[in-house]
């Protein structure tokens, strides 16, 4: 006797969806960084806050010294890069999980406009650096007041 089963095509396309995966993940495994390594270059967690005068840019970077931070600003485009310095690794020392970040690292921002140049500040309290980036005049919002007309005129037909 014969067994009758059902055709389910989303079924039949989870199933390739998941072998093409499976393919895709097997055939770039060479190429792939064990999670034992340490990357050279690591990213920079930020948090870019706006108020009506200013941007405000709050960079995390634990244990960096002020004079190891370049920040720059061209036009709109915000950087920041430095240098964190990792602990000594010490003779017979061996370790199991190594995640603490060190080595080079960067973040470019793009500002929706370009802020006042002269007028920025850069504070480092805690391993945190918040950047205050004030607005330029012509991009700040302005207030329109509509006044209303003193007289009325009735249209008669």
């Amino acid at each position: 006797m014969t067994d009758l089963v059902r055709w389910e095509p989303f079924r039949d396309m989870l199933n390739m969806r998941r072998e093409m995966d499976r393919l895709f993940d097997n055939f770039f495994a060479p190429f792939a960084t064990s999670e034992w390594e340490a990357p050279t270059n690591w990213g920079l967690a930020v948090d870019v806050s706006e108020n009506d005068d200013a941007y405000i840019v709050k960079a995390s970077v634990p244990g960096v010294p002020p004079e190891d931070i370049e920040v720059t600003l061209t036009d709109n485009v915000l950087t920041i890069s430095g240098n964190s310095q990792g602990d000594i690794e010490t003779e017979g020392e061996k370790y199991h999980v190594r995640e603490r970040r060190f080595g080079h690292f960067s973040r470019t921002l793009t500002l929706p406009t370009p802020p006042k140049s002269n007028a920025i500040e850069a504070i480092h309290t805690n391993g945190v650096v918040t950047l205050t980036l004030p607005k330029a005049e012509g991009t700040k919002p302005k207030r329109i007041t509509i006044k209303p007309t003193a007289e009325r005129k009735v249209i008669e037909g």
